[in-house]
């Protein structure tokens, strides 16, 4: 897995949206924080674009990110938000400098879309939080994201949680939103998950809906041979006047009863206030142990 190079003081940073539309304003406590790092800011034709709910058509979405993708100067694009749009918009890109030059590429959610099909072309992405309401993230959050882009020693140690399963695992770690990994199965933009470490985040989802997802993920083989599972944010599930019988964790842990890896829940990723950077392609090592979990990059 290739990794892009780490950034340094004075490089270019662009900021373009693939999804949602957004605006400057939006963008102030973001641009604030890239100007203290020392980093260059480029905004892309994307921001303050609109089409009803998209940040312009998809073609404007596409060829504003194929631009940065395509810039030597620009060493990561970080995407403005998520909400919906971006697989609406990546078989119109071209990848073929990038693949040649690959650069970081930033954000969670609906950026998973980005996330999962660089992957499948090799190369290692930064799962983390967006531009977009940045202000209300914890300080840890922010400031993983500048350790992971300036290549600084990074690793994560959290609490145990009563429904991990105990042990250790290493291998390359891939994921992200899990309603964006299901809706990208049996396309070319799926990943494979043999002996990876699997991440898993979701939001604003009922519960019997969450059991679906897990259900097709396994039929498709992502469970079967995990090295490990990381179960980041379930944020705000819902339920229906008939109960569906189970948590989120209760689910995730029915679809596993049949395999023998490491999971570990409550990790501080993803529609979180502590939404910490994730390396997604890098080689980790997964430690699950009775009163603290690490996760090592």
């Amino acid at each position: 897995m290739l990794q892009p190079e780490f950034l340094k003081k004075g490089d270019t940073i662009a900021i373009v949206s693939t999804a949602r539309k957004v605006s400057k304003e939006e963008l102030k406590p973001a641009l604030k924080i890239l100007k203290n790092w020392g980093l260059q800011i480029v905004l892309g034709k994307t921001i303050e674009a609109e089409e009803n709910q998209f940040a312009g058509s998809d073609e404007l979405r596409a060829s504003d990110f194929q631009q940065m993708l395509d810039n030597p100067k620009i060493k990561a694009i970080w995407c403005a938000r998520g909400g919906y749009g971006t697989v609406r918009m990546i078989d119109l890109l071209d990848f073929t400098e990038f693949k040649k030059h690959p650069k970081w590429i930033i954000g969670y959610s609906d950026v998973t879309v980005l996330h999962s099909h660089i992957h499948t072309l090799g190369i290692a992405t930064l799962h983390a939080q967006m531009p977009v309401a940045i202000e209300t993230k914890t300080e840890a959050s922010v400031n993983s994201i500048y350790k992971t882009l300036f290549g600084k020693e990074y690793s994560l140690t959290i609490p145990s949680n009563k429904n991990n399963r105990i042990g250790k695992a290493s291998g390359e770690l891939v994921g992200g939103n899990l309603s964006i990994l299901y809706s990208l199965c049996g396309s070319v933009s799926a990943i494979n998950t043999d002996e990876k470490i699997l991440f898993i985040e979701d939001l604003d989802e009922y519960l019997y809906h969450i059991d679906r997802m897990l259900q097709n993920l396994k039929r498709n083989g992502m469970f079967e041979n995990l090295k490990g599972l990381i179960i980041g944010g379930m944020t705000q599930m819902h339920d229906n006047e008939i109960p569906f019988g189970k948590t989120a964790k209760e689910i995730i842990l029915d679809v596993c009863k049949d395999y023998n890896y490491p999971i570990a829940f409550n990790f501080p990723a993803g529609h979180l206030e502590d939404n910490q950077a994730l390396v997604l392609g890098r080689e980790v090592v997964l430690k699950v142990e009775e009163n603290k979990v690490t996760l090592l990059f």
